[in-house]
């Protein structure tokens, strides 16, 4: 079993950042690949940013490119999503998700085995 605990969201301007983290705990969380989606009521969840186990590979939504910086504490047990520049559109829900399988990294919803309970990010203009 695996426990996610977003933190990190809030209300910021256009143009501003905000930096999110999920904490996990419950396996050994250096084993497997993270991601981040976010999901706007009335909207499909999508894609945002995935990590394998290492960090050492990352893909990005297009959206989010060159924005948005996914990255990882396996010490900490913590991924966190650095978002700068951040754009009205960006409001959203944000889930974490934790990937067991072996391998790389993916942005498919259905591959992905633990979820959090989200964090709201509101950003205005």
């Amino acid at each position: 079993q695996v426990q996610l605990v977003e933190s990190g969201g809030g209300l910021v301007q256009a143009g501003g950042s905000l930096r999110l983290s999920c904490a996990a705990s419950g396996r050994t969380f250096s084993r497997y690949a993270m991601g981040w989606f976010r999901q706007v009521p009335g909207k499909e969840r999508e894609f945002v940013a995935a990590m394998n186990w290492s960090g050492r590979m990352t893909y990005y939504a297009d959206s989010v490119k060159g924005r948005f910086t996914i990255s990882r504490d396996n010490a900490k047990n913590t991924v966190y999503l650095q978002m700068n520049s951040l754009k009205p559109e960006d409001t959203a829900v944000y889930y974490c998700a934790a990937d067991l399988a072996v391998g790389g990294i993916t942005t498919q919803i259905y591959e992905y085995d633990y979820w959090g309970q989200g964090t709201q990010v509101t950003v205005s203009s």
